[in-house]
């Protein structure tokens, strides 16, 4: 990767929000209007804001996306919400395989491709989260968990990876208030550059998430294959996550 790039910093809001809680983030947002050359900024929100965020974030230079989506295009699968409903809403980005819904959800490392995948077939950048526990990672197995995680996605082939993000947020760094050292994370990324170049597609974006702060971003970001971050709590305050792109 070159030393200067466009990073990418997108917020998930997990599941938190109200409509007036959530106009008053976005207003003040808006209102530092960061600049698009250095930093391309977003946020993905629970379903049920897509309309607010999306009339809120129309023609600023913030993007947008979903929490997650179904591997099913239309059907009898109530509750679920496919690619094309958020396309609807001009989403931007969708996330797939973040660590909770693998946790509580039962999520599969083929699923997660198969919702990349339809991600992709509704004209939506997925953003591909993986990431080892505390267990694994202190076994010697982070590098071995992330390959066995991204291998189905990789099985897609280049042209389809091509147009996706890859996010790696160490389980045991997400709301803990720890954060992989800046060299710790930059081994996972180098390793998962490594696997994205061995089917041709080593400049996808790869974000760092995991209790990212500004008091920590400028360290985590020097790194070279540190590409931007996914930000969990930071991306609920204005300042906090405006710094953070900062």
């Amino acid at each position: 990767m070159t030393a200067i790039r466009t990073r990418l910093v997108l917020g998930n809001w997990k599941m938190h929000g109200s409509l007036a809680d959530n106009a008053k983030l976005l207003a003040a947002l808006l209102a530092a209007s960061p600049s698009a050359s250095a930093t391309r900024m977003g946020v993905c929100v629970p379903f049920p804001y897509l309309a607010q965020i999306a009339l809120a974030l129309k023609g600023s230079p913030f993007a947008w996306g979903a929490q997650d989506l179904s591997v099913h295009t239309q059907g009898a699968y109530t509750g679920e919400v496919s690619g094309a409903m958020l396309a609807d809403f001009s989403c931007r980005f969708v996330l797939v395989g973040h660590s909770e819904r693998r946790a509580m959800h039962a999520e599969s490392d083929q699923v997660v491709a198969d919702k990349a995948q339809a991600a992709l077939t509704a004209g939506i950048t997925s953003v591909v989260c993986v990431g080892e526990s505390l267990a694994e990672r202190d076994a010697g197995q982070a590098v071995a968990v992330i390959a066995r995680q991204l291998a189905p996605v990789l099985a897609l082939g280049a042209e389809a990876v091509k147009k996706m993000v890859v996010a790696y947020e160490p389980v045991w760094a997400i709301g803990t208030g720890r954060t992989a050292s800046p060299e710790q994370a930059q081994e996972v990324h180098a390793a998962i550059r490594a696997a994205l170049k061995g089917i041709g597609a080593e400049h996808v974006q790869i974000l760092y998430g995991g209790s990212v702060k500004a008091a920590n971003a400028a360290s985590l970001f020097s790194m070279p294959d540190i590409d931007g971050a996914l930000v969990g709590g930071a991306s609920l305050v204005a300042e906090d996550f405006l710094a953070i792109a900062a």
